[in-house]
């Protein structure tokens, strides 16, 4: 082992992802030095943020506007709140974390983006439509702007910042760096101490070793931790699963890499730091098993249009507004609650052909790649998009057959289909089609298909028109066996507006800032119980910018 390496810093600035880039570009604006490190290889800079779909949560955007979308502040503040469902003492900086970011969102969020060469995609997505009261939670209208190139295309900006400001020298970045302490000196954060682990050439993404080949210490006026959340660790999300969602299923696929291990949480609280909110987390139920993984038990998320019939373990359909789309944390609890870890879709090709959407940039190359004809050729044209086929065509979690019955005996021969009722599947198929042949219905998700389509963006790109899933010319019928998708931590490090650390009794630590998923992307917390989608990358935004703001003006 060598000898461990000392650094001196203005501002420390503890892992790479979209929070951690925002904070330093911010800081070095300032004029101040920066150091930033990171447990993995330079490939992964930009975190998780890289691998997302880039959705960002406006609000009275021009893009709504041209869409014929009405939105304000009011309706916004209605929905977040409805949404959070606040109800706990340490919700008071959660609170008025959800005030400003929503100022933010219907102000100046877009042109700053703008600023920054950061361009969207025309078509305002509708995510989260809840289907409850007014308000209940869900977005009341489309408000998910993809960013045009997707993570990449977010992250580039700020990642240009740190290497104009690594070639000015204003700027360090330390790769394969573990932070294991905080340095604390009379009740201020000083600096950090760690790690240094073996060099690594590994793809982005991709599992790297814990071998540690030296140690180091860092002095620092400021330190922000933003290191992320748990989605990656297993063992954490059981350890934080909330009885209000049942049982932590025993099996799960993985949304984001490895790396995202919640270290640095524990290592933050020891140095003082409140920790609030942890048992709120963000997990899908739409999950697939990738194909061609990256890392241990990846899966994807299918963004599912709102068409397909979903079905319980046993063939039960699930209960209204429980429709693709609508209720991910109510979906959740809902599933949990059947015994069964895994869940269906059953829909016809022309349904995979015009909602399917998988997350993530990789799934995406026509938005991620800013390639005009192929985003026309995959949107618009005929057939699935390629990464969509490709799942279809490789996935484990594919059925695709000519007619219903054939359909539910290969449901039934995949891991755990023998719990499949194939008259239950048959009798809700066939009742949800009979509803087709009437402009009228009692069957609350045709109902909300048809007004769905009154929207351009649905009618453009996202929902298919009515139509029996049965129906031979829209076939062939396709089943997804669906899993648990790991993914956000939705509590972690309490911070003020500034992003200031604060201890248990309230009062700021000195020289400690946190920023992105490891403070619940701002306060411990702003989403409260459940996100309106849109506002995780966008809280990285947000929440970064307060933190490298607040260590800049504290050095």
């Amino acid at each position: 082992m060598t000898e461990a390496s000392v650094h001196r810093t203005d501002v420390l600035v503890i892992g790479w992802g979209l929070a951690g880039l925002v904070a330093a570009a911010e800081a070095v604006a300032a004029g101040k030095r920066v150091t930033v490190l990171d447990q993995e290889p330079r490939t992964n800079l930009g975190g998780q943020a890289w691998w997302s779909f880039g959705g960002l949560f406006f609000v009275d955007s021009p893009e709504q506007r041209r869409m014929g979308i009405r939105d304000s502040l009011e309706l916004a503040r209605q929905d977040w709140f409805g949404t959070a469902g606040f109800d706990r003492p340490e919700d008071a900086w959660p609170r008025r974390w959800a005030e400003a970011y929503l100022e933010f969102a219907a102000g100046e969020k877009r042109s700053w983006l703008r600023e920054r060469g950061v361009g969207f995609f025309p078509v305002v997505g509708w995510a989260e439509r809840g289907g409850y009261t007014a308000g209940g939670p869900g977005n009341s209208v489309p408000r998910f702007h993809i960013t045009w190139g997707t993570g990449p295309g977010l992250v580039a900006p700020f990642q240009a910042a740190l290497e104009d400001a690594e070639r000015d020298g204003m700027l360090i970045v330390l790769a394969r760096h573990r932070v294991t302490s905080l340095t604390v000196r009379d009740g201020a954060v000083t600096g950090a101490a760690g790690d240094v682990l073996a060099p690594s050439s590994a793809a982005r993404g991709v599992e790297t070793s814990r071998d540690v080949v030296g140690s180091f210490e860092i002095e620092a006026g400021a330190t922000i931790v933003a290191s992320g959340g748990i989605g990656g660790n297993h063992d954490l999300v059981r350890r934080w699963w909330p009885e209000r969602l049942g049982t932590a299923p025993a099996d799960m696929v993985t949304g984001v890499p490895a790396y995202v291990d919640g270290a640095m949480l524990d290592v933050t609280e020891a140095a003082g730091a409140n920790l609030i909110n942890r048992d709120r987390m963000w997990h899908y139920v739409e999950g697939i098993q990738n194909w061609d993984p990256i890392w241990p038990l990846h899966g994807i998320r299918i963004l599912p249009g709102p068409s397909s019939i979903w079905l319980d373990a046993t063939g039960a359909r699930l209960p209204v507004p429980l429709f693709p789309g609508f209720d991910t944390l109510g979906t959740l609890a809902h599933l949990r609650a059947t015994g069964h870890d895994h869940s269906w879709f059953v829909l016809s090709q022309r349904i995979v052909e015009k909602e399917f959407t998988l997350s993530g940039s990789e799934q995406n190359p026509d938005l991620t790649g800013k390639d005009v004809r192929l985003l026309l050729r995959s949107r618009l044209g005929k057939g699935a998009a390629g990464p969509v086929q490709a799942f279809i065509d490789h996935g484990a979690d594919f059925v695709i057959r000519d007619d219903l019955d054939s359909l539910i005996e290969g449901m039934r021969e995949l891991p755990g289909g023998d719990a499949l009722d194939a008259d239950r599947v048959r009798f809700e198929v066939e009742a949800r089609d009979r509803e087709m042949d009437n402009d009228f219905t009692k069957d609350a998700q045709v109902a909300m298909l048809r007004s769905a389509r009154a929207y351009r963006g649905d009618r453009l790109v996202r929902t298919a028109a009515p139509h029996r899933i049965t129906d031979p010319d829209a076939g062939p019928l396709i089943a997804v066996k669906l899993h648990v998708l790991t993914r956000k931590s939705l509590g972690g490090i309490e911070t003020d507006l500034s992003g200031r650390v604060l201890g248990a009794g309230g009062e700021p630590i000195e020289g400690l800032f946190a920023a992105g998923e490891a403070s619940g992307f701002g306060g411990g917390g702003v989403h409260g119980y459940r996100a309106l989608e849109g506002t995780f990358v966008g809280g990285c935004l947000f929440s970064g910018r307060a933190a490298g703001r607040g260590a800049a003006a504290a050095v």
